[in-house]
């Protein structure tokens, strides 16, 4: 971080990823439900999981609008 306005945005986004309501079935770290904390499992499960990922991240799993790809 190099200024106040770096932190302010990593506190944000953290707030997201690091709260204790991700430890509950069925938090959605997205609007569409891609991106979520899948319930516990065995190894199988997570792997399918990760490979039903999309290749190419959207800017909603970082908290941001559509729009951010346009500047990306």
């Amino acid at each position: 971080m190099t200024d106040d306005w770096d932190r302010r945005c990593l506190m944000t986004m953290l707030k997201k990823y690091s709260n204790l309501e991700i430890l509950e079935d069925g938090y959605k770290f997205s609007d569409s439900g891609i991106y979520y904390a899948p319930t516990n499992g065995g190894q199988d499960a997570y792997l399918k999981y990760i490979e039903n990922l999309p290749l190419v991240e959207n800017p909603e799993v970082f908290g941001l609008h559509e729009n951010a790809n346009i500047t990306f």
